[in-house]
C-alpha cells in the first residue's frame, strides 16, 4: 500500500515559479502519493513520508525514499534531517523527529548518495543525486542546478553545448508567463510544417529558420516540462511523435524542393529514409535483444558517435552549409551519405553487442565510472553529467 505524505515549512522563494510545497505536490502526485493537509488524520496502516518543503529534493531522491520505509535522510552526513518515512506504527510521532524534537531511534540514516543511485537512464547521464536548502541567496543557483539536471548527458552537440545557455532564457521566459510546455511542443509543430512546406517550395532560408526554431523549442518544451513538474504522457507522446516522424519529411521535402534534374531525387529519397529507419530500427533492436539502456551509452565510443550521428540536427547543419554556399543539392548528397555511413555504423555496433551479449550482460559504461572507466576521463567530464 502507497504512503501518504505531509509537508513540513515552506521554501522562502519560489524556484522556476512553484513554491516548494508545490513542487513536492507535483513530484509525489506523479508516483500516486497523496499529500494530507494541516491537520488531517492519518489513515491506518499507511506508512508516512515526511518531507521538508523549504529543501529542493532530487526527484530520484524521493523516489528512493517512498521504496524504503524506516529510513531518515539528511542533506549531508552529520547534518539535519530533512525527510523520512515512518513506517506503518510511527507516523504519529514523524513530525517531531523530522524537526529534531524527537530522536530518531529506530530509523536508518542515510544520505542522498547512499540512498540513490548516480546513473539516470532516462537523461543517459550520471550526476550525484541531491537534496539542497532553498535560500534566497541561493534562487538563481539551484534554478541553474534545476535546468542542468533536466538535460540529457548523451546527446548531439548542438543540443548539448550550442542550445543550453538560450534554452535556459526561454524556459524562464515561459515558467514565469505561464506557457505550457504542450504550447510550446505545439509551436514547435507548426514550424515543423511551415519548414516542411517551405523546403518543397525551394524557400531554404525561410525553411531553414522554421526548422531551427523548431530544433531550439524542442530541446525548451522538454525542460520546461521537467522544472516545472508538468510532464504528461500526452506531452511526452506529442513530443517524441513529432520527433521521429519529421525529420523523413523535411529531407524528402528538401529534394523535391531542388531543380528538377538536378539530383536523382526519388533514389536520394528512399536512400535518406531507409537509411533513417535503418538507424531508429538498429537502436531498437539493441534495447530489444542486447540490453534495455540506449545503445548511446553502451561504450564510451557510442556516446561520441551520438554527437554527429545523422539524426536531425547534425543533418540540418549540413543542409545549413550548404545553402549559404548556394549548394543545397550538395547538401541533400550529404545527408544522404553521412545517413548510410552512421546507420551502417549502428549495425555493426549491434552486431559487436550480440557478440559481447554471449559473453555476459552488457552494461552502460555510465554505470562502470570509478571501475573499469576512470572518474576524471574525457568521457566522464564530457557526458557523466
Amino acid at each position: 500500500m502507497e504512503p501518504v505524505a505531509v509537508l513540513v515549512g515552506e521554501a522562502p522563494v519560489r524556484l522556476w515559479g512553484l513554491s516548494g510545497r508545490e513542487r513536492l505536490r507535483r513530484v509525489l502526485a506523479k508516483r500516486g502519493i497523496a499529500v494530507l493537509i494541516e491537520g488531517e488524520a492519518i489513515p491506518d496502516k499507511r506508512s508516512l513520508l515526511c518531507l521538508r518543503a523549504d529543501c529542493l529534493f532530487d526527484e530520484r531522491v524521493i523516489g528512493a525514499l517512498i521504496d524504503a520505509p524506516g529510513v531518515a535522510l539528511r542533506a549531508v552526513e552529520g547534518g539535519p534531517l530533512v525527510a523520512l518515512h515512518a513506517p506503518v506504527g510511527a507516523a504519529a510521532s514523524a513530525r517531531a523527529v523530522l524537526l529534531g524534537e524527537q530522536p530518531a531511534d529506530g530509523y536508518v540514516l542515510e544520505t542522498p548518495q547512499t540512498l540513490a543511485s548516480a546513473y539516470q537512464e532516462r537523461l543517459r547521464k550520471r550526476e550525484a543525486p541531491y537534496v539542497l536548502p532553498v535560500t534566497p541567496g541561493e534562487q538563481d543557483v539551484l534554478e541553474r542546478r534545476l535546468f542542468g539536471t533536466a538535460y540529457k548527458g548523451v546527446t548531439d552537440f548542438i543540443t548539448k553545448w550550442w542550445w543550453p545557455p538560450l534554452a535556459r532564457r526561454a524556459t524562464g521566459f515561459c515558467a514565469r508567463r505561464g506557457i505550457t510546455p504542450n504550447q510550446v511542443t505545439l509551436t514547435g509543430l507548426v514550424l515543423t510544417i511551415a519548414a516542411g512546406f517551405a523546403f518543397w517550395d525551394g524557400w531554404w532560408w525561410p525553411g531553414l529558420v522554421c526548422a531551427w526554431l523548431m530544433t531550439f523549442l524542442d530541446t525548451v518544451d522538454g525542460k520546461l516540462a521537467r522544472v516545472t513538474m508538468q510532464s504528461s504522457r500526452f506531452g511526452d507522446i506529442l513530443d517524441h511523435g513529432i520527433d521521429l516522424i519529421h525529420p523523413p519529411f523535411w529531407y524528402a521535402a528538401w529534394a523535391l524542393g531542388l531543380p528538377a534534374g538536378s539530383v536523382p531525387t526519388q533514389t536520394l529519397i528512399w536512400v535518406i529514409v531507409a537509411g533513417y529507419i535503418g538507424g531508429r530500427l538498429a537502436e531498437g533492436a539493441f534495447q530489444a535483444v542486447c540490453a534495455r539502456f540506449s545503445l548511446f551509452v553502451w561504450q564510451p565510443f557510442d556516446s561520441y558517435n551520438r554527437l554527429v550521428t545523422a539524426r536531425r540536427n547534425p543533418n540540418l547543419l549540413m543542409l545549413t552549409l550548404c545553402a549559404l554556399l548556394g549548394a543545397p543539392a550538395v547538401g541533400l548528397w550529404l545527408v544522404a551519405g553521412w545517413t548510410v555511413l552512421s546507420t551502417a555504423l549502428l549495425w555493426v555496433r549491434v552486431g559487436q553487442a550480440i557478440a559481447a551479449r554471449r559473453r555476459g550482460p552488457l552494461v552502460s559504461w555510465l554505470q562502470r565510472v570509478g571501475q573499469d572507466i576512470p572518474a576524471g576521463s574525457q568521457a566522464v567530464r564530457w557526458f557523466g553529467g
